[in-house]
């Protein structure tokens, strides 16, 4: 034990000293800053699980799993902004975030930033989906099955159609609400953008008879731009809209309800950014009405 302790101090020092480097650096080489924040991100993303693998057994043990999500979210947020010096400015007048449960979370998704994203605005009472591969995962797999996320197997359909019903039924049963990000995937985009959706969310809001409550975040490509080497400090606004209803809707109204709310929270997306650059963002046409088809698991959703 004494010898692993020893190993994990000297690649703690290591690890940080390369980090500063870097960062001393980027005073002559820009670039040197996306490596530095991209090893201080790891290295918070690693703390932050291990903290959220004891600290859902410690909520675990005193009745409070639910929340554990919620603590480990915070505690990210508040090392990144430490180490990298980026934050979310979260807007919430109506205070959705506090108020609305159970609910269904969405967002749209632009990096692997979003994750920080979520730390700054991850409400109590409230889990992720995660592909079922992240389970393997040290650390970040362990904590977020120990924390309850619902894992989706994308090779399964079977699997998936159960997890979305269980799903479902945890949300009415323990008031436990859930994020997802409709896109399914990140747009990796320099101006702002929103990909097809996909329809699992909506099924699993219409399934549960509970609200779907959009955050949406300004586009972000100032503070990272993968493929520009660009990483850097900065605060992002990110904004909480107004709960849409699902009570009395079916499987027959998804299509609609994907839609408009791909509709609203594009058109907000644009405003967002707009007033975060202080100039007006064109619209590009045929931005503004993209639904994929029911594929996978969102045909197990509705079944």
């Amino acid at each position: 034990m004494t010898g692993f302790l020893a190993y994990l101090a000297y690649f703690l020092a290591g690890y940080t000293a390369l980090t500063l480097a870097f960062y001393m650096l980027s005073v002559v080489v820009p670039k040197a800053a996306f490596v530095a924040r991209v090893l201080a991100s790891y290295i918070c993303l690693m703390i932050a699980a291990l903290f959220g693998v004891f600290a859902s057994i410690g909520l675990r043990i005193a009745g409070n799993g639910q929340i554990a999500q919620w603590a480990v979210a915070r505690c990210f947020a508040y090392i990144m902004v430490l180490t990298t010096g980026i934050s979310f400015e979260v807007e919430d007048p109506k205070r959705h975030l506090e108020t609305v449960r159970p609910a269904v979370f969405i967002g749209n998704h632009q990096t692997e930033l979003d994750v920080l994203m979520l730390g700054w605005m991850f409400p109590k009472y409230c889990s992720v989906t995660a592909k079922s591969s992240l389970k393997k995962t040290p650390f970040l797999g362990w904590f977020m099955t120990l924390s309850g996320s619902i894992f989706i197997d994308r090779k399964n359909t079977k699997d998936a159609r159960d997890v979305m019903q269980g799903a479902a039924e945890e949300i009415r049963a323990k008031r436990q609400s859930v994020y997802m990000f409709p896109e399914g995937t990140r747009s990796y985009s320099k101006e702002p953008e929103l990909l097809s959706f996909k329809k699992g969310a909506f099924h699993l809001a219409v399934q549960a008879q509970v609200p779907i409550v959009p955050v949406i975040a300004a586009n972000y490509s100032h503070i990272l731009w993968v493929k520009g080497l660009v990483f850097n400090a900065g605060r992002i606004p990110l904004k909480v809209l107004d709960p849409i209803p699902t009570t009395g809707l079916t499987s027959d109204d998804v299509d609609e309800l994907t839609r408009s709310t791909r509709e609203l929270m594009l058109k907000e997306i644009f405003a967002l950014t707009a007033k975060a650059r202080g100039h007006a963002v064109a619209v590009p046409a045929g931005k503004t009405n993209s639904v994929a088809k029911v594929t996978g698991v969102d045909l197990k959703v509705a079944a």
